[in-house]
């Protein structure tokens, strides 16, 4: 590749993901986790008394338990100082119903969401899109059609007040609830934002519903929430993008996500997160499936200083069906602990789970997951695959995968492959006119192609170009 058009990569990456904006707030928090900003929070949001409750017992529990420490292998999180993070910041627009239209939007949000290219996708093939800057939803839009058949593609802050009684009864009750793990409960503290999707009895919602968040400020956490509930013989795929500039000091990310699946309903969920290096990103996403439903998760993860990201599904009807596709990808200094888990809970349950991972410049990727199989869940099955691929010696690649199975009757598959790319395999691409680069770009092109397959075009193309630009080291 000549230099000119390596320049232009780099241009081109500066602009797309490694652009910055001065802050402009509206309300920002002050620094940590106390009472006193809880309270602040949930006051700007105006929300009822009983979402304040709820974040209240939050902080209670998460104060009350440890830092996670004793997983075998899991990433350091020494460096990370809860109390160093700003973890809300309402940027200057209407702190609940966001703008109706790109041009309402203050000119500086206007422009990070076209450099991210978040307009143009939504003219060209998506159902909604929503836009969150920081702790807020800025922009949410849901094309007319969907709306006629009665669903609901919101942001949360909206939800709490419009659709009250849905988002009490499934709010960090059923799914997620605070106790779930220390992370859990920091995110049912201080959430902010995120999005809800509501898809009635048998509507199939053909195109895509998106939503992007992106990070803007030094040193902030973000904790958007995404509650999705598909009703019987519903359809819906979500998409989440996720991006923020590289800092010198630490940026959190703990997201929460719940997913109701009911009976012969399918939700796709599918993610493509670029946090910068400095990101912790820590995460907590659960799906409860019914009788009949299909739940996937797509999943590529790239950026991040120390990733924990473990998608969960439990199935608790009869024929619930649960796939997993995931992509890692570490860089120097990066280790990103990724996998899947899945709780068959009633009979004739099946899930796959296909891991790759890439690691160069001694980065480390794990792939940790669970399959838990019941007493009685007879006739379920379950196939786990975890394929790894290494640049150099310096890099590290493990693999956790841990099966609990209480029935007899089931069918269990398991298969792990670890290897370097090849000097054969460049050789010979090199023979057919390629470069050393170009060679690996396109064995690794194949190695993802699974998940690929599985996104939008626009998206798999993205996917693949971030793939090339961390390759590169061209991302910060």
């Amino acid at each position: 590749m000549s230099s000119d058009q390596d320049h232009l990569k780099e241009t081109d990456t500066e602009k797309r993901f490694e652009f910055k904006k001065a802050e402009s707030a509206a309300v920002t928090s002050d620094k940590g986790l106390t009472e006193e900003v809880v309270r602040m929070i949930s006051d700007d949001k105006d929300e009822p008394e009983w979402m304040l409750e709820r974040r209240l017992r939050s902080l209670k529990q998460y104060q009350e338990m440890p830092m996670p420490t004793d997983w075998p292998g899991q990433p350091d999180l020494s460096g990370m100082d809860i109390e160093e993070i700003v973890p809300y910041i309402r940027p200057d627009v209407d702190k609940r119903e966001g703008a109706d239209s790109w041009d309402d939007l203050p000119e500086d949000i206007q422009d990070t969401f076209e450099k991210l290219g978040i307009p143009e996708a939504e003219r060209k093939a998506l159902s909604g899109v929503g836009a969150q800057y920081e702790s807020e939803v800025v922009y949410q839009n849901m094309q007319e059609q969907w709306e006629e058949k009665g669903v609901v593609f919101c942001n949360m802050d909206e939800a709490v007040q419009e659709h009250e009684e849905l988002v009490k009864e499934y709010f960090m009750t059923k799914c997620v609830p605070p106790s779930d793990n220390k992370f859990a409960a920091l995110h049912g503290a201080v959430w902010s934002g995120g999005s809800f999707v509501y898809v009635p009895e048998d509507v199939t919602v053909e195109m895509p519903v998106q939503a992007y968040f992106r990070m803007n400020s030094e040193g902030m956490g973000q904790f958007e929430h995404t509650l999705i509930i598909a009703e019987e013989g519903s359809e819906v795929h979500y998409i989440e993008g996720c991006s923020a500039p590289k800092y010198g000091t630490h940026n959190l990310h703990s997201g929460g996500v719940e997913v109701f699946v009911g009976e012969d309903a399918h939700v796709q969920y599918s993610t493509v997160q670029n946090w910068s290096k400095n990101t912790y990103n820590l995460n907590t996403k659960r799906a409860i499936c019914e009788k009949g439903g299909t739940m996937e998760w797509v999943s590529g993860s790239m950026g991040s200083k120390a990733t924990m990201l473990y998608p969960s599904t439990i199935l608790k009807g009869r024929g619930a069906t649960d796939n997993h596709i995931t992509i890692a990808f570490a860089g120097e200094g990066q280790d990103i602990d990724t996998g899947a888990k899945v709780y068959h809970n009633a009979p004739n349950t099946k899930s796959t789970i296909e891991s790759k991972s890439i690691a160069k410049d001694g980065g480390r990727t794990n792939y940790r997951g669970l399959v838990h199989i019941a007493d009685g869940a007879e006739g379920s099955s379950t196939s786990v695959e975890c394929d790894a691929l290494m640049f150099d010696n310096e890099s590290t690649s493990d693999t956790m995968p841990y099966m609990e199975i209480q029935e007899s009757k089931v069918d269990v598959a398991h298969e792990a492959t670890v290897g370097k790319i090849g000097d054969e395999d460049v050789f010979y691409l090199q023979s057919r006119g390629l470069d050393d680069d170009d060679a690996k770009q396109m064995i690794v092109a194949g190695f993802i192609e699974p998940i690929t397959e599985e996104l939008p075009i626009e998206y798999a193309v993205e996917l693949n170009r971030l793939i090339e630009l961390e390759m590169e080291g061209s991302l910060g």
